[in-house]
């Protein structure tokens, strides 16, 4: 008796199997209904298995066929794009690749696209990306890419989604794609994003970043979900050949006496409120603790004051936005990003430099106009907080200064990969400014644990 299999809204569905402990392994009985069920991602291991055995079965589940697309605009792969090409190949079409950001990841998935031929779903963290990616892929395959977010409904045999659609419409689509690509798949781990791949049928799968590793180990999850890390390529083995040669210059400053004296008497009241309460911040609940602590009393919410206040102070100080200025009019003939870590900062020099501020408040349209004026130079520095860590291309950027930031190694090194855009000629410049004798300092050695700082100050 053949195998029937089935999809059912991001599960993998047999009303009966065959006598082989491999396969039971991977299927529970649903008591509610009498059948076997997996998680939609087991679909290549089970057919795989039951070919290999030499069972019959039925496939009711996959609802994708082999996709005609050819490269419509010839690709020449740089060394480091044909070896992780390479080497996913050798995976089965499934794996991870690391690759610095502006070392060609967009064009790898194309090329991977096809050679793979298979109905594609692109999944990407925002919806800049999301349109940047159809440009692409519309590009150099020439056939209709859809897209699934910021209400556009447009689903097509290569479509493009951004990460909160796609879980929402993964057990609705999860049987109609035969190739997974996350970009920038480090968001993968995430509770609410795993059901993605969980929830796809899709046999080949291909992971893209430029840090897979995260503080909470979920690197493992992007393995298990997609498959193993195949390729890795570091931005000392690209820079100055196919990334611009980087400098990247630390400037501490200092406090004022009335900011310290402001910052110092802020910080003592919410360091002794987290001393008397025995909260740590070095487990995982600590932060959730303290926040849920400090709105219970009087005592607390000033102590939450006293966080936000010394922080402010920190992150804004008169110095900083002194050394900022300076460095503008050292750079005033390059296009410049400044990173900061919140909207409060960006809008506060915003409104002090006379600049247009792009946060994920800017609407759409707004934020296209800004970074056009940026890529013709009629706008030569932009002012953001996190909305430009990661994915959106802006090459003309030669000039980054990260004013504040978290203590994350991934975002520091996004940040130096929005100025690492190859251009005749081009040496990029990162500037972090931090303020001395604040916990800013110690902020700024955690995130620069990375290969791309070990030469600080030096031009690598």
């Amino acid at each position: 008796m053949a195998t029937e299999l089935h999809f059912d809204c991001g599960t993998l569905v047999a009303p009966s199997l065959p006598e082989d402990e491999a396969l039971r392994t991977l299927f529970q009985r649903d008591t509610r209904t009498g059948v076997y069920r997996a998680a939609a991602r087991h679909y290549r291991e089970v057919v795989l298995r039951l070919r290999e055995r030499g069972l019959p079965y039925e496939d009711k589940a996959k609802r994708f066929e082999p996709l005609e697309v050819e490269l419509t605009t010839p690709i020449e792969p740089f060394p480091h794009q044909k070896a992780a090409l390479e080497a996913w190949n050798r995976a089965g079409g499934r794996g991870l690749v690391e690759l610095p950001t502006g070392a060609g990841k967009t064009l790898l998935a194309v090329l991977a696209i096809a050679r793979v031929k298979r109905p594609t779903l692109v999944v990407v963290p925002t919806l800049d990306l999301m349109t940047q990616w159809q440009g692409v892929l519309s590009r150099h395959l020439g056939v209709p890419v859809g897209m699934l977010g910021g209400g556009v409904s447009d689903r097509q045999p290569l479509t493009v989604t951004t990460y909160d659609s796609a879980a929402m419409q993964t057990e609705f689509h999860g049987n109609r794609f035969g190739f997974l690509i996350c970009d920038e798949c480090h968001h993968l781990p995430a509770p609410s994003y795993r059901f993605i791949a969980e929830g796809s049928l899709a046999p080949y799968r291909l992971g893209l970043t430029a840090t897979l590793e995260r503080t909470d180990g979920g690197e493992r999850v992007c393995e298990e979900l997609l498959g193993p890390l195949v390729h890795r390529t570091d931005i000392r083995e690209l820079q100055g050949r196919y990334l611009a040669p980087y400098e990247v210059r630390r400037i501490e400053v200092p406090l004022t006496p009335e900011e310290q004296a402001r910052h110092d008497e802020a910080r003592a009241r919410y360091l002794a409120f987290i001393r008397q309460r025995g909260i740590r911040f070095d487990v995982p609940e600590g932060w959730a603790r303290f926040l849920a602590e400090s709105q219970r009393t009087d005592e607390g919410r000033a102590a939450y004051r006293g966080y936000r206040e010394q922080r402010r102070i920190a992150l804004t100080s008169s110095a900083k936005l002194d050394v900022l200025w300076r460095i503008l009019l050292e750079h005033r003939e390059d296009r410049a990003i400044v990173f900061t870590d919140d909207n409060e900062t960006v809008y506060t020099l915003a409104r002090r430099l006379l600049l247009p501020a792009l946060t994920h408040h800017t609407p759409v349209p707004e934020r296209k106009a800004l970074l056009s004026a940026f890529a013709s130079g009629e706008l030569p520095v932009l002012l953001t907080s996190r909305v430009l860590n990661e994915g959106v291309d802006v090459p003309e950027a030669r000039v980054g200064v990260v004013l504040s930031g978290s203590g994350s190694v991934r975002e520091h090194v996004q940040r130096l990969g929005r100025i690492l855009r190859q251009r005749p000629g081009k040496r990029a410049l990162l500037y972090e400014v931090c303020s001395a004798q604040t916990a800013e300092a110690s902020i700024s050695e955690r995130r620069r644990q990375h290969r791309a700082y070990q030469e600080e100050g030096e031009a690598c």
